[in-house]
């Protein structure tokens, strides 16, 4: 690459939003194979996730936490209620506001999606350890850097 080449804004090689897009798309991607054993999107996955964690949460809260829209979360949550995995219902003292709480089945779902994890490890780490822990926790907080400069 040349000097000028370095400076080029508009050169893909010099993006870093290129290799992020192109990483979390490959990402999803190999988690499918996973979640269709389980019967879960990689939306519905990382819904559910939050909800084995909280068991009970404001649908607000819960777009903060996946940092998703209500326009967006709300179709999720609607398929994961037909599923049989959450129920929506209105705060009685606030009827705007919408609480969403993980079902047995959704709990017992969990003990399935625990494989999900390793598996993806397995994947990545295929070919030799990819990331140390120490590399691994140190990619999140710049990541979690950069969602929140962008928020």
């Amino acid at each position: 690459m040349t000097n000028n080449s370095t400076c080029n804004p508009l050169l893909l090689g010099n993006q870093l939003c290129f290799p992020l897009y192109a990483s979390a798309r490959k990402i999803v991607a190999a988690y499918n194979p996973f979640l269709k054993e389980i019967g879960l999107t990689y939306p519905q996955y990382v819904t559910m996730m939050v909800l084995w964690e909280e068991k009970k949460i404001t649908m607000h809260d819960l777009g903060k936490r996946l940092y998703l829209d209500s326009g967006t979360l709300t179709p999720v949550l609607k398929k994961l209620e037909n599923m049989g995995y959450v129920t929506r219902s209105r705060k009685p003292e606030d009827e705007r506001v919408v609480i969403v709480e993980i079902t047995p089945e959704g709990q017992a779902l969990r003990e399935k999606a625990e494989k999900v994890p390793y598996a993806m490890g397995c994947l990545i780490n295929r070919k030799g350890n990819l990331f140390t822990p120490e590399e691994v926790e140190t990619l999140k907080k710049q990541l979690y850097r950069l969602i929140h400069a962008l928020e």
